[in-house]
């Protein structure tokens, strides 16, 4: 980042007075296509895009030299099962069976890719038809679990991406994913985790993605307040059932071609269905241009927590005997991140309710975190650790020359000052919210108002860089 965009930056975030980015109230009239990487640079991405909170297409010419578009797709232009059974057959990869509903999202097994393979060309030769149904092998951590050198090279539009840097850290987990399925598999209509950025690069096939802009869900919501599962369903024409579809303008329409990289913006519902068969590979990533709508959707999903076992407490008059008598099911039974219920065969949050004391019932941080994968707490260690980063960077004042990145891409000062100020206004929030207020931070390193006041005075330091 140079100090004409960072400027830039943290005028348009004094003018959003620590509200969430959003984006259109109705959708663009087209999305932007970026043609030559030679014409396009991170501040032209970053101004244009970024900031505005609007998708946009990278063309082939992007990812022209990454391995996997030449190692995992055919002459022909269609994935090449051979290479893929050869180098990663023996992986473990979860895979959703796209004719089946489990709550607004397709329920997953697991399975070896040579199986699911195997599977693959079996449903092309019956003609896509298979008595198993269309399965859509979804989410697998390529990089997480196996070695992925030289499979794609992280563009620079998007490797500020405090997500994975944090992961990283941990060693523990990330947000980097494979997707592969037949012409015919579909992810149902959602925003991404934590309200995050994604891209998606198709390395073979084509998708139609609709696009709905912030705010636009809502008049999609049933009469129970529900989002729809699939918003090219013929139900949502029923007035009755849909009350306020009428005042939702129709989807931002893209078809995302071979070798083509979707950028997807922070809370923007959308629906994605696989024209051909079709890989990519996919990220979600936060930074601090959509820091802001991750705290904002966390504050959200508590007061949500905190009305349903409001009203679940009112409704049991057993419910101290429960809160003494029952234990907590460990939250590491479900998937980490899950943007979505908690998968079970009854509403796991039965018995949470019932197996929480008071204090953990009045926060709802545990409740909280097996259903989106994080609370209060993981949230300030989150920004704490990405603080110390760019704290330690500035402290250093070293500049590689490429400026525009994240971890390990020559993060630089101007870079490094404006995260650390999107940082400080971020956790002045959080360390006054009440609920954080009643995390017990003693054990804390910094505390959280140390770190603030740490942060405070970088920011003032820095104002002149």
């Amino acid at each position: 980042m140079d100090r004409e965009t960072r400027a830039f930056a943290e005028s348009h975030f004094r003018r959003l007075r620590g509200q969430p980015a959003g984006g259109a109230g109705a959708p663009p009239g087209r999305v932007d296509f970026i043609a030559s990487p030679t014409s396009f640079s991170y501040a032209d991405f970053f101004r244009r895009y970024l900031l505005p909170n609007v998708p946009c297409v990278f063309s082939r010419a992007f990812t022209e030299g990454w391995g996997c578009r030449r190692r995992w797709v055919t002459p022909g232009g269609r994935p090449d099962f051979q290479h893929l059974l050869r180098t990663y057959g023996d992986a473990v990869v979860p895979v959703a069976d796209c004719g089946r509903q489990e709550y607004n999202a397709h329920p997953k097994e697991h399975m070896l890719l040579r199986d699911y393979l195997r599977y693959w060309t079996e449903h092309i030769e019956s003609g896509y038809s298979s008595p198993r149904g269309c399965l859509y092998l979804k989410d697998w951590h390529l990089c997480r679990d196996s070695s992925a050198e030289d499979v794609f090279t992280l563009p620079v539009y998007f490797s500020s991406d405090w997500l994975n840097e944090y992961w990283d850290a941990l060693d523990v987990d990330d947000y980097r994913f494979v997707y592969m399925g037949p012409a015919g598999s579909w992810s149902p209509f959602h925003a991404d985790i934590f309200r995050s950025f994604s891209w998606s690069a198709n390395i073979c096939g084509r998708k139609k993605w609709l696009f709905f802009p912030p705010g636009q869900e809502e008049a999609l919501r049933d009469r129970h307040g529900g989002l729809p599962y699939d918003v090219t369903s013929p139900a949502l024409l029923d007035s009755r059932l849909y009350p306020r579809r009428g005042l939702c303008s129709p989807a931002l329409e893209l078809t995302q071609e071979a070798g083509e990289m979707v950028f997807v913006p922070s809370g923007w519902h959308h629906q994605v269905h696989n024209l051909e068969d079709t890989i990519s590979i996919n990220h979600n990533w936060v930074n601090g241009c959509n820091l802001a709508n991750m705290w904002h959707f966390l504050q959200q999903e508590l007061r949500a927590v905190q009305q349903e076992v409001s009203q679940w407490k009112e409704t049991m008059p057993d419910w101290h005997r429960h809160c003494q008598a029952a234990r907590l099911r460990p939250v590491s039974s479900w998937l980490p991140g899950s943007s979505g219920p908690c998968p079970s065969s009854i509403d796991p949050r039965l018995e949470l309710w019932a197996s929480c004391d008071s204090q953990l019932l009045l926060s709802g941080q545990v409740i909280m975190r097996s259903c989106t994968g994080i609370n209060f707490e993981e949230f300030y260690h989150f920004l704490k650790v990405i603080a110390e980063r760019r704290l330690l960077l500035l402290a250093e004042r070293t500049d590689s020359g490429a400026v525009e990145g994240g971890a390990g891409s020559g993060l630089g000062p101007h870079q490094a000052a404006f995260d650390v100020s999107r940082i400080t206004e971020v956790l002045a929030s959080v360390v006054a919210h009440p609920d954080f207020q009643k995390v017990d931070t003693g054990m804390f390193s910094p505390r959280p108002e140390e770190l603030l006041q740490q942060l405070e005075e970088v920011v003032a330091s820095t104002a002149s860089l």
